[in-house]
């Protein structure tokens, strides 16, 4: 996979000196441009669905004392631009008021640009924890790679990679939870194991009562024991057939019933009880 293996070379140059980057790798056409905010439009590859406003205020306010100290990155369209990279940063510059902002205007293909937009951003340490599990899918369903390639790509170890992908596992209301800070990575870890309903069971449970990562791993220790203990007792109870014995019943005239591994004869007289007696020593 050397295609990837260069992408992440490029990219890695970008976050630490972007013009050069992008003198290695993207032919640039003018250098830096000052460009109409009003003529960006976001990028649809955009992999970071979440943007902290508390964050975003602060990067606001310092891009009105001292200015944009990088560009963003965009590409020319017909009516206008396409963001590659810097959403946080057009996003503050919005917030400023500015009317115009600075950019490096690029020329790539749509698949350059989604592959830049996840890498960035993943580079960047700028996704929360499912975002991020998203980003690395993508790359690996793009370019084919194993969980070893993709970390020499985007510089994260293996393990990293692995354990943030494991994420995905949870069901939708633990992802949302997880984003929005109301669990922990750690109660994810331990949770994800669980089915999709004893997920919601324990998200509730550690929202509503505050418990700890070692809380949770008491829980879903005593579910799985649990879980192990009714799987053998499904296993040790066998399937009886009382075909024959609720014939036999019937030709004596006595009515029966069963469930399970239990059999019960009605008798309606003691003259039933009798015949059914002496049938059993004959």
């Amino acid at each position: 996979m050397a295609k990837a293996s260069a992408l992440g070379r490029g990219l890695g140059a970008l976050l630490s000196e972007i013009e050069e980057a992008y003198d290695n790798e993207l032919p640039k056409k003018n250098g830096v441009e000052e460009i109409f905010i009003s003529e960006v439009r976001p990028n649809p590859f955009q992999p970071r669905k979440h943007f902290d406003p508390e964050s975003l205020a602060e990067l606001s306010e310092s891009i009105k004392r001292h200015g944009l100290l990088q560009p963003i990155v965009v590409k020319e369209d017909i009516d206008g631009y396409v963001l590659i990279a810097g959403e946080r940063r057009l996003r503050a510059s919005k917030l400023a008021k500015l009317e115009t902002i600075k950019a490096i205007v690029v020329s790539v293909s749509n698949e350059q640009m989604r592959e830049h937009a996840l890498i960035e951003n993943i580079q960047r340490d700028e996704l929360n924890a499912i975002d991020l599990a998203h980003a690395y899918q993508e790359l690996i369903n793009i370019h084919e790679l194993t969980h070893d390639q993709l970390s020499q790509t985007v510089y994260k170890s293996r393990a990293q990679i692995t354990n943030t992908l494991r994420l995905l596992q949870l069901n939708e209301k633990g992802q949302k939870a997880l984003v929005e800070g109301k669990i922990s990575a750690g109660h994810a870890k331990v949770i994800i194991a669980l089915e999709a309903q004893e997920q919601s069971l324990i998200i509730d449970s550690i929202i509503g009562q505050k418990l700890s990562v070692r809380d949770v791993e008491q829980m879903v220790k005593k579910i799985k024991n649990n879980n192990e203990i009714h799987a053998v007792q499904i296993e040790k109870s066998p399937e009886f057939d009382f075909k024959e014995l609720h014939t036999l019943l019937d030709e004596m005239g006595l009515k029966s019933s069963s469930r399970g591994s239990k059999f019960t004869i009605d008798f309606d007289t003691n003259g039933q009880i009798a015949t059914f007696l002496t049938t059993l020593s004959s």
